[in-house]
């Protein structure tokens, strides 16, 4: 039954007896076109390993399984679960919360395509991104306004230390807004796709390097010389001393970082 609009979602919600949980975040995509364009946007191809967070009651899943794909998915709603190993077969499903489940079950190279749980996003992303010995690329839907911050640039207003995580562990890309109306049921804000290419990270002491971005970022109005100190070595680095943290981009942080800690 592919789950194309609200009254087909209603009537197979209604036959599995479920309701759709806000405290799971559940707001089902029910715009097919959107699907696709969100497959697309990932490059899904026939006998790819896709993982699937989330899927609830299936319409992504659904589109994944008829391109060919390998197809993973962890959801935590037991009913949900349920009807999915059912109803797919060939999908190995998992009852399990994402951040507990045990990653390394997975198949290097897998693709993640998931419409995130809002409340989640941040521990559910800096969760997978480092972990490019099992994950290639992570196209996920997220709330308009993260998108905006997880693709953000030096320069901007919303540039802050997860966008520099992002870009430290991938190469962030901003896909296309989603209207709130595409879900069911309908939430108050707008979503957005965003996709994420793993990458080598370019250190190899992650933990001391953000250290220091949330060291600048934890007051970002000030200057980069009052919330870090020693104006010699900042200048050492090559940077302005009156510089603020959203002005720097990853590799000015990196070469504080080396001025600081890791020289």
């Amino acid at each position: 039954m592919p789950l194309t609009n609200v009254a087909e979602l209603r009537a197979y919600l209604a036959k599995l007896g479920a309701q759709p949980k806000k405290s799971l975040s559940q707001n089902f995509l029910i715009d097919s076109n959107i699907v696709s364009k969100i497959l697309g946007f990932a490059d899904v191809r026939e006998k790819d390993s896709l993982f699937e967070i989330g899927p609830g009651p299936g319409g992504m899943s659904e589109a994944l399984l008829e391109l060919g794909v390998q197809l993973t998915a962890v959801e935590r709603d037991r009913v949900f679960a349920k009807a999915l190993g059912s109803r797919f077969p060939t999908c190995q499903v998992f009852e399990e919360d994402i951040l507990a489940f045990d990653l390394d079950q997975l198949t290097p190279g897998s693709k993640v395509v998931a419409n995130l749980p809002y409340h989640i996003t941040a521990p559910i992303l800096t969760r997978l991104t480092p972990r490019r010995d099992l994950f290639s690329s992570i196209t996920v839907m997220v709330q308009e306004e993260v998108a905006r911050r997880l693709t953000a640039q030096p320069g901007s207003k919303i540039y802050g230390s997860l966008s520099v995580y992002m870009q430290f562990y991938t190469r962030p890309r901003y896909g296309f807004r989603v209207s709130r109306h595409c879900f069911y049921p309908e939430p108050n804000v707008d979503s957005a796709v965003v996709r994420f290419d793993l990458i080598e990270p370019p250190l190899d002491d992650p933990d001391a390097f953000f250290e220091l971005v949330r060291l600048a970022f934890g007051k970002r109005r000030k200057m980069i010389r009052k919330t870090l100190g020693s104006p010699e070595k900042i200048l050492e680095a090559g940077i302005d001393p009156t510089a603020r943290p959203e002005q720097l981009s990853l590799e000015q942080f990196i070469r504080l970082y080396k001025q600081f800690i890791g020289g």
